[in-house]
Order: C-alpha cells, then sequence, then structure tokens
C-alpha cells in the first residue's frame, strides 16, 4: 500500500516503522526537519517538510494516488483539516487521530461524515475500551463497541430456576433481534446450533436489540445479576470514557479524584457513577472506603507517576486486579516485574488501531473467546460477494457460524433468518478460526 502519515511524534514515527517492515510505501510528513532526521536515516520512509493541511504538499506526498493517510499530528483540529485535504485530493482511505471528546462522541454533529473521513481514532477512547474488554468478556467488549449502544450483549449464566434448562435452542422462540452467540459448557466455548441443549451453569453471550435486551434475561436467570465492584483513580478522559463503557446494569462503579472542580463536573455527567472527591491511595481513605473489596482498580490519572504507585498500592492492600494507565513507554519494560496485572497505554492501542485497518481483509478478527480458537470476526461484503441478495435462512453459512450484527450506513442491528446482505454492509460473526477461509470465499 501507498501511505502518508502527518506527524513525526510518537505514534507516527512507530507506524512509519512497522509499516515499513511490512513492505508498504511509505511518506512521512512534519512541520520540523528535525524531527524527520532520525527516521531518513534508519528507515526507507520518504519523508517532506510542510504542513499536512495545504494542498501543494499533499499533492507533493501522492495524496491523489496513496491508499491510506494517517494524520496523526498532536493537533485535533490539524489531523481533522488534513484527512478531509487528503479525502478530496483522492486518498482511498483517511484516518484522523482526535483527542477530545467532542470530536468522537459527536454529541449530535458526526464530524467524520460532515469532514468526508473514513475512521476517526480516539487514544483515550480506544484504551477504554481495552480496558473494559478486560473487565468484561472480551467479545461482549468487541461487540459493544462496534454496536455504538444500539445493541446490547452479555455473557450470563444459566442459574438452577431457569425455565430454558433441558431445552433445545430452536424450541426457546427467542423473539426476533435477540440472539445467542456463544454457549460454555465445562469450560468448553462453542457457537451453538438449534439442537443445542442448555443447562444451569452454563454461561451464555446472549446479543440483542437494547429496547428488548433486559425483557428476555429472566428466561436465562432469576434474580438480580452480580453487579462487579470497579474503583476508578483519576479524573483523565481514560477514567470518563471507561466509566461510560461498563454497563452500570452489570457494574457498581466508585470514580476517585482530588480535584473539587472536576469532580462537581464528572457527578454532574456520569449519573451512573458515584464520584468521591478523596485519594484512594491514602491508607485511611482505602480503609474506610473498603477499596480491598473491589474487583478491580484502575489507575488512570494524567500521570504515570501517581497510577504506578496507585495501582501498586492497591494490589498490596488486596484488591485482586489492579490496571494503570501509562502515557510514557519508558515506563513500560520498568514496571512489568512490579506486580501490576496489566498496563495500558493510549499511543500504543492507538497504533494498533490504525494497524489493524491497513489489514484490508474481507475477515478480520476483532476477539478470541477462548484457546480452542472461537473468536469474533468482522467481515466486510465485498461487491462481487457471493452472499449479497441472499437472506441468511438460504445462505449457506458454515456449520457453527453466526451472525450477531449488522451494520449498513448507520444503523446496526441484530439479524433475523430473512435479513439480505448488501454490497457495503459489515457483519460481526462469531466461528471457529478454522471457518475463515470458507467465510472469506463467501464474502470476498
Amino acid at each position: 500500500m501507498n501511505i502518508i502519515i502527518a506527524g513525526a511524534g510518537e505514534v507516527g514515527r512507530h507506524l512509519a516503522t512497522v509499516l515499513t517492515a511490512d513492505n508498504h510505501e511509505i511518506t512521512l510528513i512534519d512541520l520540523k526537519a528535525s524531527n524527520l532526521e532520525s527516521l531518513r536515516e534508519q528507515s526507507d520512509v520518504a519523508t517532506l517538510v510542510g504542513s499536512a493541511t495545504h494542498a501543494d504538499i499533499l499533492q507533493e506526498a501522492g495524496a491523489d494516488r496513496a491508499n491510506l493517510f494517517v494524520a496523526a499530528t498532536d493537533s485535533d483540529e490539524i489531523n481533522l483539516l488534513a484527512a478531509s485535504v487528503a479525502k478530496s485530493l483522492g486518498t482511498t482511505k483517511v484516518i484522523a487521530r482526535v483527542h477530545h471528546s467532542v470530536y468522537q462522541a459527536g454529541r449530535g454533529i458526526n464530524y467524520a461524515k460532515i469532514l468526508n473521513i473514513d475512521q476517526l481514532v480516539c487514544p483515550e477512547y480506544l484504551t477504554s475500551l481495552a480496558i473494559a474488554s478486560v473487565l468484561r468478556d472480551p467479545a461482549v467488549q468487541a461487540i459493544q463497541y462496534f454496536a455504538r449502544g444500539q445493541i446490547v450483549m452479555e455473557r450470563i449464566e444459566v442459574s438452577h430456576q431457569s425455565q430454558v434448562i433441558g431445552k433445545t435452542l430452536e424450541s426457546l422462540s427467542l423473539p426476533a433481534g435477540v440472539r445467542i452467540g456463544t454457549v460454555t459448557q465445562q469450560d468448553k466455548t462453542v457457537v451453538p446450533t438449534g439442537e443445542t441443549i442448555l443447562d444451569a451453569g452454563d454461561h451464555i453471550t446472549l446479543i440483542g436489540a437494547t429496547e428488548i435486551f433486559h425483557k428476555v434475561l429472566p428466561m436465562f436467570r432469576k434474580g438480580e445479576l452480580y453487579k462487579r465492584k470497579i474503583v476508578i483513580m483519576g479524573g483523565s478522559a481514560v477514567s470518563v470514557w471507561l466509566s461510560r463503557a461498563l454497563d452500570s446494569r452489570f457494574f457498581s462503579i466508585r470514580l476517585y479524584l482530588t480535584d473539587h472542580t472536576r469532580a462537581l463536573e464528572l457527578s454532574q455527567k456520569l449519573t451512573h457513577v458515584t464520584v468521591i472527591e478523596d485519594d484512594p491511595t491514602d491508607p485511611n481513605t482505602f480503609a474506610e472506603e473498603n477499596i480491598a473489596d473491589a474487583d478491580a482498580f484502575v489507575a488512570s490519572t494524567w500521570e504515570d507517576e501517581d497510577n504506578i504507585l496507585g495501582a501498586l498500592q492497591a494490589k498490596h492492600l488486596g484488591v485482586p486486579r489492579t490496571f494503570a494507565v501509562i502515557i510514557r513507554p519508558t515506563y513500560h519494560e520498568l514496571i512489568e516485574e512490579l506486580g501490576i496485572d496489566r498496563i495500558f497505554s493510549p499511543r500504543i492501542v492507538a497504533c494498533q488501531e490504525i494497524l489493524h485497518m491497513t489489514q484490508g481483509k474481507a475477515v478480520q478478527k476483532i476477539a478470541q473467546l477462548d484457546e480452542q480458537g472461537t473468536c469474533v470476526y468482522r467481515i466486510n461484503v465485498g461487491r462481487d460477494a457471493e452472499a449479497i441478495g441472499q437472506t441468511l435462512i438460504n445462505m449457506k453459512l458454515p456449520k457453527g457460524c453466526v451472525f450477531v450484527a449488522i451494520q449498513r450506513g448507520d444503523n446496526i442491528h441484530v439479524p433475523g433468518p430473512h435479513d439480505l446482505l448488501e454490497v457495503g454492509d459489515t457483519v460481526v460473526a462469531m466461528a471457529h478460526e478454522n471457518l475463515v477461509q470458507k467465510l472469506g470465499r463467501l464474502f470476498s
């Protein structure tokens, strides 16, 4: 691929190095020649000094014939403008990195659509989803990220009082818009068929349209679901996104921060979260608030040092799982052996997301469910795909594959048996990894 990257910061340099190693042709643009010198000497990256918002610079870089443009400067506004100009000049796909939530969330305005940008990548938002995927089932988080709130998905245990025990899935008569994606029985996860029989203690992945999901939930378990207790330290953007990503029906969230103004602001924005103006690393606060009883502790202030110390102390005082958000890459190797369960870097997460977008495959894995190879796949329906125009019930899907969501434009829904696929649709499916080639032939 012919790829142009704007911004020779950490993300831009890392992307250029990795993509060059994959035999892509890379042109890196930056305002400062000094930012480009090291790459010019160390790799085969072509460099260009200038502003990526200027059409003449982009034309010199080859935007009219580029397959991909990535705007990764430190300015949201420059990234948005540069990506929009590159698209207008003829670049096939453009991506802009943004930090401010106003661009990612939109608040009624779709900036990507208005500016003709294919994808906005927000490192803080993606980091919150990465943390959430560890706190939740990874498949659940993958679908929630894809569905943008239009679909609810949760992994639940079939209770001993459930009315579905001993019944096959085809006999349950689930309403339209509800599906069971996976069934885990005796530590083995499978994509079920209509003949699969449910038993008490089975774990199922239940997917449904938001408006009917909780009407179906009582079929599988009685009483209240256990709410996992999560403590978040810090009022950063990652903390806010994470609080929003964790459904209050399944999580009890306490957010600690010491800034009075920020605490007041977030208590009004995050009404489902208990916002506490205090320092959870203070031993007295830790004991009085029973933080040791939490299922997980996430240190996500603006300061790496505070996050490292906070996560370490929480681990030392009894919290079973602790996580820290780290900005500077120099810390990563140093803290691997300290006892923190996992660290998350917004820059690394953003790079991984952009690299994922360069794959261009019809079938892409977005989550793995178990060690046996059951995965969640995102499928792009190509122009010549065999599946176009067929209803799902008539489609020759491999046994052990189930469609759980279809996106067409801005609409995302749980498909029914009579849904038709169209060119440009994006499908999320659950299947074993040995079915990937068959799916590729059906949708390429």
